[in-house]
């Protein structure tokens, strides 16, 4: 299992602005990914080979079209709808690589996860379970090492999973993975989709500045392995997790009032979470016995779109002293990139310009979406396009104050107005 750490360097650097006495920051990030590394340009080959469809004539006229169905082959096979669908849809999603759990090994050791109707729950919970575990193992070490701090001194942990079920919780396997103090305080937030990671840093924020001297371990960690089935005519929405979702796993550090040997990279001020009444449908997932069935409205970012900007209003009246200096533009933007519309209909909803939203185009791109772990990997993002203007000496500003953004099941909207704390300041008249 791959696990790196992207927030070392940076995290190594003195941060150019101090943060409030008492505000939650965040002290470092990590992340780590299973070995499976998915080529976008290779999704339908392997999609359509696992799930046994291996029509040759099929195959070939495949690999020729790209966006306009042949009405002869519609009506020849129902396979080469599906077939078609997920490869415009491997296009459009933006996403060029993908991790994930699921490999030919698994599949060969449980081919009933490729076949309709099969009650698969036990197997894939097996899988699924120890996966997260591990994964979400790694990305914490990976995370410790970067905030240079030891598995003693954390004191609470939050950890987020929309992909398990069991008892004890996903958070007590990683608490004695991680070989933490049996007195740790444990959180865990589950079936919180891709809202979940945004979640965790409003907990682990409450949880630091309750708590003097807190340091709180958050992690994240998914796989769509629970999701996995083969395409059928009556779920062309199932196509749409083909083409965009990935596995993974992410960390932070969380703590007020960091120690001179600390350096944050955030500071968490203020937080805020809203859902949207009557739109419970239209993020819609049921565990059953063939797995999780997973339904997306395509309402959803029309229903984002119109509703966004009332929630950051709010978010940034935390704060109004900020607030009645900011506009938008002037802000930095960590949106869980839910998908390419969702980006595209927040910026012509608030105005921005392409660049803002970059770190979540580039995570979406590298990472696909990985529901909750996304998030840290834009924070991740943001910190590496801070840590190369200060290498360049580029006179492009940075943005002190933004937002940290995330959509889920819910509809719930989740964010947090935080502070770029490695930001360099800005001139003052």
């Amino acid at each position: 299992m791959v696990s790196t750490n992207a927030g070392g360097t940076a995290s190594k650097q003195a941060s150019s602005m101090a943060p409030n006495p008492g505000k939650a920051t965040i002290l470092a990030l990590g992340h780590a990914f299973p070995q499976q590394l998915v080529m976008q340009d290779y999704v339908v080959d392997g999609f359509m080979r696992n799930t046994n469809c291996d029509d040759p004539e099929l195959k070939e006229k495949l690999t020729r079209l790209c966006t306009v169905p042949d009405p002869n082959l519609i009506i020849c096979s129902y396979k080469y709808i599906y077939s078609t669908i997920i490869e415009l849809a491997c296009k459009t999603t933006t996403v060029k690589t993908r991790y994930v759990v699921m490999s030919e090994e698994i599949l060969k050791s449980y081919p009933e996860l490729a076949q309709e109707g099969q009650p698969t729950m036990k197997q894939r919970l097996d899988i699924s379970n120890k996966a997260v575990t591990q994964m979400a193992t790694e990305a914490s070490l990976a995370c410790v090492r970067s905030w240079g701090g030891a598995l003693s001194e954390i004191t609470h942990l939050v950890y987020v999973s929309s992909s398990e079920a069991r008892f004890p919780g996903g958070d007590l396997h990683l608490a004695r993975a991680l070989g933490l103090s049996p007195d740790v305080r444990r959180v865990m937030l589950a079936f919180t989709g891709c809202s979940g990671g945004v979640a965790g840093f409003r907990v682990a924020k409450g949880l630091a500045e309750s708590c003097p001297g807190a340091r709180v371990l958050l992690a994240t960690s998914e796989t769509t392995i629970v999701g996995f089935r083969p395409p059928s005519p009556d779920r062309p929405y199932d196509l749409v997790g083909v083409a965009l979702f990935g596995d993974g796993a992410g960390a932070a550090v969380v703590g007020a009032d960091p120690t001179p040997v600390e350096r944050p990279l955030f500071e968490l001020h203020s937080a805020l979470q809203r859902f949207l009444p009557d739109t419970d449908k239209t993020i819609d997932g049921r565990l059953t016995e063939e797995g999780i069935k997973f339904q997306l409205g395509r309402e959803l970012p029309h229903i984002i779109e119109a509703n966004v900007e009332a929630f950051c209003q709010k978010l940034m009246q935390e704060h109004p002293q900020a607030a009645d200096k900011l506009t938008y533009g002037d802000m930095f933007w960590a949106v869980h990139p839910g998908g390419p519309a969702i980006l595209t209909k927040m910026e012509g909803r608030l105005g921005l310009d392409g660049g803002k939203l970059r770190a979540s185009r580039s995570a979406l791109r590298d990472f696909g979406n990985a529901s909750s772990n996304t998030i840290v990997y834009v924070l991740e993002n943001m910190v590496e396009e801070t840590r190369q203007r200060r290498e360049e000496a580029a006179e492009e500003e940075d943005c002190e104050w933004g937002l940290i953004l995330a959509f889920g099941p819910g509809i719930t909207f989740e964010g947090i107005l935080a502070r770029n704390l490695q930001a360099r300041a800005r001139a003052r008249d």
